[in-house]
């Protein structure tokens, strides 16, 4: 074993010295204890050599029994050196010590790595950052295997400031792309078009800002999402925009993404007509949220000659590309109502499948992210565009070595494995919730250093967080159990008293404790848990305190009806009718996507789901809506199976519909079993005006149709809803006797 009591470093060369120079800061770090320079690589046990031979991306180690050798080409593989090196590095008995022999020749699987760290007002931390914060992080990702940092100029040619940051948006782009050359990072810069300004307009001004900027590697502009041109104009822009950056940087190069606009159905063909002409001026495709193709499609379609980078999306839960359990969207309401789109969300095993669905076709990767809430992600991500097999537990082994020296690396590892985990199921269904907030907790107790450590306090308040929203939906679903006994009753006094019960003491102790880390975290590294006191730029970008205290069970909902019962002529006949909504006799049948689930369906759906989540909405979850209106399913069709129904009558299917129709669309169509119920305008059918009123939230409507008898097959129904433009957009049917 090395004897690392005391560090000893040697380097000889340029970028060997500013890589010993960033050692001994990390030591120090960790240690406390200023490595000693040494003039003799003999009498060093760490060395930093420049060998010949090796990538840029590459680099080389070499563990005898008495030092660590380092070698490199240049000062990005001493970096991703070190990193390994960090990463390894542990505590035992008081003395640093390597975890393994790391001896080895390493190489990158993906030739680009890398993450968006944009400073603008949208992400929950970034905008809060100074120079030093974003070094930092530099050195964070390249621990990990990341070469690459994407910036964002202003987005629509003009500054949005806000009150966080320390500098004009341009300013800091300008020495953001300084500090990446300093360690060699390449510099993307994502860069949409703009309405309002002339092909030659957005090439002059673009041009101007490109000559400014040290480093400037690839220009990324998005082809929707923003962005609204004809496929044709989109790219006559890119080629143009890329003869005004090769002006000031020659070898920089055009990666456009194929990102359709919602407004123009025809654009993802269009594109590539365009790209069959093969344009010089562009190097290579990106793909990423609202794709105009899959990606194996879109490999199929684009001409070789252009490689593709993969923008996945790393950081957000719900509504988005990758929504938490992606490939069967059953995240459970509760926990999507009260953390919402961006909290702290480590899902490595998710995000191991989505990389290894997406590997094969792209020569890597730079992330879409907006803010520190994915870090466990981006750390996996990189890892594993630079070692595609690696494994995912010693990839979190390495994070937590890295990330919080001196405490047992395996009990952290497993603790973001079981963060992940909690969000399996109901989670009042799920125990693993609260033995994860044990470990944290432990953790916290046990460890004082832990105590400032921005990456810990988030994991903790993420624990708390699945916590309180478990406990809240156990104890509001048995007070609607013993309410709904008092409510069958007529007791509706004593119904409204239950349900007005108060959380006990532990329940409110960590939910306070979740406002003390809210502030601690915006103190040590600027995120931003809500708008009113951090300055979140609104409450779906991360800003969880306007979230987790939102209704997960109908606790709310039951006592807003019982007010509305109070002025009805019979309110326990009332009170009955709302406990009943979601009741039918043994064969009829009765779906919620937010209640069911998809997979209670019997097929799976066809086509990319979106699932328009209502839930952590705070305008629209405020009491008014039931939970079964949670989700709201928004895919151009929708198919289920449904039994146990009789042939002794027709049967009448009511679905509740957001409301959002489109006059001049009539392709809404209702299927069932190969027999067409309905086809016309959206949603045609009738609608139940009173049940609307009074079981509906606001902004949601019915429309029933007649199922005749004939078109049942033995008690057995195929359902099939569709609508070719705007998507099918309910929430629950109902199939009744007529």
């Amino acid at each position: 074993m090395i004897d690392f009591r005391e560090f000893r470093v040697f380097s000889s060369g340029n970028s060997a010295d500013k890589a010993a120079n960033i050692f001994s800061d990390e030591i120090k770090l960790r240690t406390g204890e200023e490595p000693k320079k040494c003039i003799d690589d003999k009498k060093a046990n760490v060395a930093f050599l420049i060998k010949d031979g090796i990538s840029r991306d590459g680099y080389e180690l070499d563990c005898s029994a008495s030092s660590v050798r380092v070698y490199a080409s240049g000062i990005r593989g001493f970096i991703f050196g070190i990193g390994m090196f960090l990463r390894k590095l542990v505590c035992v008995c008081g003395t640093p010590s390597l975890a393994e022999d790391i001896t080895g020749a390493y190489s990158p699987d993906k030739s680009v790595r890398g993450h968006q760290i944009g400073y603008r007002t949208t992400p929950n931390t970034y905008d809060a950052w100074d120079y030093s914060d974003y070094r930092r992080y530099y050195l964070d990702m390249m621990f990990f295997g990341s070469n690459t940092v994407e910036h964002i100029p202003y987005e629509k040619g003009v500054s949005r400031r806000n009150k966080l940051m320390k500098y004009d948006e341009e300013e800091f782009l300008i020495e953001a792309s300084r500090m990446a050359d300093e360690f060699d990072l390449d510099v993307s810069l994502w860069h949409p078009n703009n309405e309002g300004e002339t092909v030659e307009q957005a090439a002059e001004r673009r041009g101007k800002l490109y000559a400014e900027v040290p480093r400037l590697n690839v220009v990324f502009p998005p082809g929707g999402d923003p962005g609204d041109f004809e496929a044709d104009e989109f790219i006559l822009r890119c080629k143009e925009i890329s003869k005004a950056l090769k002006k000031s940087h020659p070898q920089a190069q055009m990666w456009p993404s194929a990102q359709q606009p919602h407004s123009i159905a025809s654009w993802g063909e269009d594109f590539i007509e365009e790209m069959k002409k093969l344009p010089d001026e562009i190097d290579g495709i990106i793909t990423g949220p609202n794709r105009a193709f899959p990606l194996d499609i879109l490999r199929r379609k684009l001409p070789d000659k252009y490689p593709i980078r993969l923008y996945p999306d790393i950081t957000h839960n719900v509504r988005c590309e990758y929504p938490v359990h992606f490939d069967r969207d059953d995240w459970h309401f509760a926990l999507t109502t009260g953390l919402s789109r961006e909290c702290t969300n480590p899902r490595p095993r998710e995000y191991r499948l989505i990389h290894r669905l997406t590997r094969r076709y792209v020569v890597g990767s730079v992330s879409y992210s907006e803010g520190i809430t994915d870090d466990v992600n981006k750390m996996v991500w990189a890892d594993m565009d630079y070692f595609p097999d690696c494994d995912l537990r010693t990839t979190l082994l390495d994070y937590s070595r890295l990330f919080f020296y001196g405490v047992p690396a395996e009990i952290i590892a497993d603790g973001i494995l079981s963060l992940e985990l909690n969000w399996q199921c109901d989670p009042a269904e799920n125990p693993t919730i609260d033995k994860t907030l044990e470990t944290f907790e432990s953790l916290y107790a046990e460890y004082p250093c832990l105590a400032d450590n921005w990456r810990f306090l988030q994991l903790l308040m993420r624990a708390k967080c699945d916590y309180v929203i478990r406990s809240r939906r156990i104890f509001e679903l048995n007070l609607i159990k013993l309410a709904e006994k008092e409510i069958r009753n007529g007791r509706l006094d004593a119904a409204r008293e239950i349900l007005s019960a108060d959380f006990d003491e532990d329940y409110k102790r960590e939910r306070a404790d979740i406002d003390m880390l809210a502030q601690q975290l915006f103190e040590l590294i600027g995120l931003q848990l809500d708008t009113e006191h951090y300055c979140a730029d609104n409450w779906e970008r991360g800003a969880i305190l306007e979230t987790v205290d939102l209704p997960v069970t109908d606790r709310k909902w039951l006592l807003g009806r019982l007010d509305y019962a109070s002025e009805k002529p019979d309110p326990a006949e009332f009170m009955i009718k709302a406990l009943n909504r979601c009741t039918v006799a043994p064969d009829e049948y009765y779906f919620s996507v937010a209640i069911n689930g998809l997979e209670e369906c019997g097929v799976s759906q066809s086509g990319e789901i979106y699932m328009n989540f209502q839930g952590d909405r705070p305008s629209v979850n405020n009491g008014s809506m039931p939970t079964a209106m949670f989700k709201v399913y928004d895919n151009l069709s929708f198919k289920c199976k449904v039994g146990g129904l009789t042939a002794a009558s027709d049967y009448k299917l009511k679905i509740a519909y957001l409301s959002k129709k489109i006059p001049a669309l009539s392709g809404h169509k209702i299927v069932a079993n190969g027999a067409v119920i309905y086809e016309g305008p959206q949603f045609g059918g009738e609608r139940d005006e009173e049940f609307d009123r009074e079981m509906l939230a606001p902004g949601f409507e019915t429309a029933s149709y007649v199922i005749p008898k004939e078109v049942i097959h033995n008690g057995c129904l195929d359902l099939e809803f569709s609508e070719p433009y705007m998507g099918v957009m309910f929430c629950e049917f109902w199939l009744t006797h007529d």
